[in-house]
């Protein structure tokens, strides 16, 4: 067992937009668990939009990262050493290890994975926190009914990527919202999207909302929401009466308070379209966990769910890789390899 690791700590807080000199890299002294703990080499580790979030002081709905503290994150990884009856040495878990190469946890706050039954890279993706966040919002909030319209951005991303598979596997019409020609192809071609729209070459909300209203000939029933910014914008005027938005993020906005929206404009169209409007947060929602790992992990070994994974190499990359992902860089889930 070594007797050093490696992790990357909040140097610093963000003025507005984050920079790699928000991070620092260390080497510090391995952990021993203590009772009921285990001692993890992590393999694989996430890197989430809602971590973006956790970079600022304030109150919200999870405690920010102090300065000096290792940044958070969803992790898989072998068990090195255990002082729980649950895990042996040579197991494979998913926690939250952080940004970091090794990590103790409460073997009761980590779940034990099986990596002949699906890669490990999946727990942090199509199986793990974005896919079950796609699955929950769609069928809580978003209410899909055969012949609706839905409309998803950040397309190719975990969480959209999934939601329009979802909604096209139970009769819905999907338009997605993506960075680039590549993505929009992407969606259509391997996701099943019906049409998809490139934000970047529709650069206001007014040319994006137009582009919508003519892929979206019935107007819009459900819009997931996970960016907010110019597509929230363009898609309020096309939503139908009674329609639907489970909102689990707002990408666009963590580096800015900016919007071109006012308060009066979105509360005008949710009052006079009857709008039900949905915000969660999926750590609340772990109760029905199993009944998406029901649903979803045969449509995944069936292959009628399909899924993108951007794996990044190196600790020492999380900051770039991350920064790259909070501007679209990615092309589906985020994952940085460790081992």
């Amino acid at each position: 067992m070594p007797d050093q690791m490696q992790r990357v700590v909040l140097a610093s807080r963000p003025e507005a937009q984050a920079s790699e000199e928000n991070f620092r890299l260390e080497t510090v002294d391995l952990p021993r668990p203590g009772a009921g703990e285990v001692l993890v080499k992590v393999h694989y580790m996430s890197l989430d939009p809602y971590m973006r979030g956790r970079m600022n002081a304030g109150k919200s709905y999870a405690p920010p990262v102090e300065i000096g503290e290792t940044m958070t994150a969803g992790g898989v990884g072998e068990v090195i050493a255990s002082n729980s009856p649950d895990y042996q040495p040579g197991d494979f878990a998913l926690g939250m290890f952080g940004w970091a190469s090794h990590a103790c946890a409460q073997a009761s706050e980590i779940r034990k994975l099986d990596p002949e039954m699906a890669p490990l890279t999946t727990a942090l993706g199509v199986l793990g926190m974005p896919g079950f966040t796609a699955w929950h919002g769609l069928d809580a909030y978003g209410r899909p009914q055969a012949g609706e319209t839905l409309v998803v951005a950040a397309a190719t991303g975990p969480v959209g990527s999934l939601v329009g598979q979802l909604a096209k596997q139970k009769g819905l019409r999907v338009v997605g919202i993506a960075g680039g020609a590549d993505k929009c192809k992407l969606a259509v071609d391997t996701f099943g999207f019906d049409a998809c729209l490139d934000h970047r070459a529709l650069n206001s909300a007014e040319a994006l909302s137009a582009a919508l209203a003519a892929a979206c000939p019935d107007g819009i029933d459900i819009y997931y929401e996970n960016v907010g910014g110019k597509v929230l914008e363009a898609v309020l005027p096309l939503m139908n009466n009674f329609g639907r938005i489970p909102v689990c993020g707002m990408i666009a906005w963590y580096n800015s308070a900016e919007t071109g929206l006012t308060a009066p404009a979105i509360w005008r169209s949710v009052l006079t379209r009857f709008l039900s409007v949905n915000g969660f947060i999926i750590f609340n929602h772990y109760d029905r966990y199993p009944a998406f790992l029901q649903d979803v992990a045969p449509k995944i070994a069936s292959g009628d769910i399909k899924y993108l994974e951007d794996i990044a190499e190196g600790l020492e990359n999380a900051p770039k890789t991350f920064l790259s992902m909070m501007q679209g860089g990615n092309t589906g889930k985020q994952i940085v390899k460790l081992v």
